[in-house]
């Protein structure tokens, strides 16, 4: 698990001045909640909103380490990072062509980037182990209520790809739900592929204040 002080290292170096200079989503809800969770759920927020930002970290995240995780892999290179990188480029995922320093310094960031948030261990190292990642309850109900709050409907907030970032297919993430559902957040229907969700929490004040009593 990520310790209280790599996570403050990962606040003040990496997305504090991204993310926390001003009042406004996602500084003002982070800030709010800060004090409120667990550190592991605050690296996880933390995690979701720095993948939102970096669509490269996001599909590695969702490709490589989920794929290599469910084949029973215990570990990620950065040469498997290299490969994943060379290929989006290759594919026209990135804005211009890289050069190869420029491959090498994205590669070495996203093993990076996924030990300082607890999936890989951590390290300057070439090869490192998988480490068993799994969202929190609390993380699932804040990513649920952000993506309603955005205006999505209910089957388009179980559709939605955050859910990947966490290894959450659709089967399994029904599941997930209907049990945090029985932590009071929210109640659930399902009909067949349709889901209806019976939303408690009108603001974020609101769900705050739950998650803080809990």
């Amino acid at each position: 698990n990520i310790s209280a002080r790599r996570l403050r290292n990962i606040v003040s170096e990496c997305f504090a001045p991204r993310y926390l200079v001003a009042e406004d989503y996602p500084a003002a809800i982070l800030k709010k909640v800060a004090k409120r969770v667990t550190f592991s759920t605050f690296a996880q927020l933390l995690f979701l909103f720095t993948a939102r930002a970096n669509e490269i970290l996001a599909d590695f995240v969702k490709t490589i380490y989920w794929d290599q995780y469910a084949s029973g892999r215990d570990n990620i290179s950065n040469d498997a990072a290299r490969d994943f990188v060379i290929q989006a480029n290759q594919q026209g995922r990135t804005a211009i062509p890289w050069s190869e320093s420029s491959i090498k310094r994205v590669s070495t960031y996203l093993t990076g980037c996924c030990a300082d948030f607890g999936m890989l261990e951590n390290g300057k190292k070439r090869v490192r182990k998988i480490i068993p990642y799994r969202i929190e309850q609390t993380t699932m109900a804040l990513l649920a209520y952000d993506l309603h709050f955005s205006g999505l409907g209910d089957n388009a907030v179980v559709a939605h790809p955050d859910w990947k970032l966490f290894g959450l297919q659709k089967e399994d993430l029904r599941d997930e739900l209907k049990r945090l559902a029985l932590k009071g957040f929210f109640i659930i229907q399902t009909a067949g592929d349709v889901i209806h969700f019976g939303w408690k929490y009108k603001n974020w004040e609101d769900l705050f204040d739950v998650i803080a009593k809990s």
